[in-house]
């Protein structure tokens, strides 16, 4: 019969430090993931602002575990402002063509305004499913949907981004690269983060 291996120290939990250190080293990380599920800069610094709070008055978590859960009380910060709904399996969001001044931006600007173009719903799953790689089971759970609803709305972003990254692809290469796609209201803060994408 094989003896059962002892835990001889316990698992350290995370404490304020913590996750005050790893908000300010994930700084940009966590602020992109706030501003790509909320595609506001008001809405993105709020939800980076009450995920660090969450974050340090909520329960215990294993210290090893600190990272992943910073992301993810962003995401819950982001949908409860948000409030993702499923929607209508036509409806689409408008976003065909992101240059400006018939210059082509760089592919990881039209990537982002890809993003930011799609429906809420839509938005918060391909973030979570395909950026985040959560399971589809978490995303339904997270959003208070079904998963048929996750599914189909990661379809629909999906061919959404493609066919936006397609457009792009086909438009001519101008010589000297545009400023970042970026809510104007956003300031510097958004487009240092778009340029390090």
């Amino acid at each position: 019969m094989s003896q059962a291996k002892q835990i001889t120290k316990p698992l350290p939990y995370a404490n304020r430090d913590d996750f005050r250190r790893i908000f300010d080293e994930e700084m940009n990380s966590l602020y992109l993931l706030s501003f790509l599920l909320t595609a506001n800069c008001e809405k993105a610094e709020q939800c980076f602002v009450s995920g660090l709070e969450d974050a340090i008055e909520g329960n215990p978590i294993f210290k090893n575990w600190a990272r992943s859960w910073a992301r993810r009380v962003i995401i819950v910060n982001a949908a409860r402002v948000i409030n993702p709904r499923p929607t209508e399996e036509n409806s689409r969001s408008s976003s065909g063509s992101v240059s400006r001044n018939g210059k082509t931006p760089p592919v990881e600007q039209v990537q982002i305004a890809a993003v930011l173009g799609l429906e809420p719903f839509e938005r918060f799953v391909y973030v979570m499913t395909v950026l985040e790689r959560y399971s589809d089971q978490d995303c339904s759970l997270l959003l208070g949907c079904a998963r048929r609803d996750v599914l189909a709305a990661r379809s629909r972003a999906l061919q959404q981004i493609g066919s936006v990254i397609e457009l792009h692809l086909q438009q001519p290469l101008t010589a000297k690269p545009e400023k970042p796609v970026a809510d104007e209201r956003c300031g510097s803060a958004a487009e240092r983060l778009l340029v390090h994408v």
